[in-house]
């Protein structure tokens, strides 16, 4: 328990440490610089983390503005409007860059591209495809039909629930609000989220999606000298020319939670919390079991917590573990055991709550551990069914056939030892001491033997 409870407390404590920032020495000069950060994969809780925090510290700073560097397919709704608000209420004006060449700003990344003071992306690149994925089936999602001649229908292009067309016009409001505040294209927003549509840095620039075209860093701090962007309500005038560039990259706290919340770590993590505590209640006082089962169980609470997490997988993850534990210690000949496996595998596929590939559990790992599980399982069983088979080894049908010696006489009767006991026995024969024997029997308490010819 003390063990349990001062690694709980060290987790903790190292969480709750700020994380170092590569800009923090500048603080207390007058001097500006232009921090830079990247933004590399799926949106999640470990970009939101360090995009905000990253905000956060640079309006603490003299910073003149942030440049985010932008490639992402897309991510979580939950953390891209996270990360949207802290742009809005950032006193720093954020520079966003679709960069390098090949990269994207897919889905969440369009609505974080919208939401910047100033959006330039490098040739080669694209944006779009902004329509959000539907996560798992709502109540109230019956389909309704609707006229195909009737071209006034907003939601012609959007098929499907209501619940769907629900959560597509909340996102079309949204992603216009953002093209209005920011003076940009709000008609193609709307088509990005509506149609899933894309655009080329080029078409995006020649439809005012965007506000230049660069190819790198340089160049997209020379064009943007000298323009004019909104921030918090108040013009400001962009003069970047001659400043320093920081580099800002994710910290030890943020790549920590973008380890954890992998979707596949955060699975492996529940799960080794949950063997190693049921090892230490089976085994107690090992301790090592108990507390490393702990400390994984609570980071991969941790994760499910900021992760689309369904309920429903996670019970039915649970109720198989908890009948593959009753099939070890009360056999049932696999039918809780095969029950267990059947509602592991189940639970494990409907986990993640979310159609976005970035989050959900690899099919090969689900695959690997329900059939190691499974393997575990009927080892277990096939230990019970031997045991069940094997002869008693002890007590009176143990002594069948067992050839003892007589160890002495007590008051006419002659004594074998077995099993570290004396136990009387019946011959028709007279016995002495030294006389071998074979067990033939029982008659109640007592052995019935043969004697055996030296």
């Amino acid at each position: 328990m003390f063990l349990l409870r001062s690694a709980t407390v060290l987790l903790l404590v190292f969480w709750l440490l700020p994380g170092s920032d590569p800009g923090a020495d500048t603080a207390g000069s007058d001097r500006k610089e232009i921090r830079v950060m990247s933004l590399e994969g799926a949106v999640g809780p470990a970009t939101a983390d360090y995009l905000v925090r990253g905000l956060e510290q640079a309006a603490r700073t003299p910073t003149a503005a942030v440049v985010l560097r932008i490639n992402t397919p897309g991510g979580l709704d939950l953390s891209m409007r996270e990360m949207i608000a802290a742009v809005l209420a950032s006193p720093v004006p954020v520079l966003c860059h679709v960069t390098p060449g090949g990269a994207r700003a897919a889905s969440a990344g369009t609505y974080l591209l919208y939401s910047c003071h100033l959006a330039a992306m490098s040739p080669a690149t694209n944006l779009g495809a902004a329509t959000p994925v539907a996560i798992g089936g709502m109540p109230g999602s019956e389909p309704e039909a609707t006229d195909p001649s009737d071209d006034t229908s907003p939601d012609k292009t959007v098929p499907g629930s209501v619940m769907e067309r629900k959560v597509v016009n909340d996102a079309v409001a949204y992603i216009r609000g953002l093209a209005e505040l920011r003076g940009r294209n709000a008609d193609w927003a709307e088509q990005a989220v509506r149609r899933g549509s894309s655009l080329s840095a080029a078409e995006a620039l020649q439809q005012d999606v965007i506000d230049l075209i660069a190819t790198d860093l340089d160049d997209l701090l020379r064009q943007a000298e000298g323009r004019d962007v909104d921030v918090q309500g108040q013009p400001l005038r962009l003069s970047l020319s001659g400043l320093p560039r920081v580099e800002y990259p994710p910290d030890w706290r943020s790549q920590f939670l973008a380890v954890i919340t992998n979707p596949n770590v955060a699975y492996l993590l529940m799960l080794i919390g949950l063997y190693g505590l049921i090892f230490e209640f089976s085994n107690p006082g090992m301790g090592v079991p108990g507390v490393l089962g702990a400390i994984c169980l609570m980071v991969a609470l941790y994760a499910f917590q900021i992760l689309p997490v369904s309920y429903v997988g996670l019970g039915l993850m649970l109720l198989g573990i908890g009948l593959m534990v009753a099939e070890a210690f009360a056999p049932s000949f696999g039918v809780l055991g095969m029950g267990g496996v059947v509602a592991f595998a189940f639970g494990s596929i409907m986990l993640m709550d979310t159609e976005l590939p970035a989050y959900q559990i690899a099919l090969p790992v689900v695959a690997g551990l329900t059939l190691s599980t499974a393997l575990i399982v009927f080892a277990v069983l096939g230990m019970a069914i031997r045991a069940r088979r094997q002869p008693r080894v002890i007590g009176l049908e143990a002594a069948e056939g067992q050839v003892l010696s007589v160890s002495k006489v007590h008051q006419g009767h002659p004594l074998v030892l077995f099993e570290g006991e004396y136990w009387q026995v019946c011959c028709a024969d007279t016995l002495k001491p030294g006389d071998r024997v074979r067990v033939v029997g029982h008659e109640g308490i007592h052995l019935s033997v043969e004697k055996l010819e030296v």
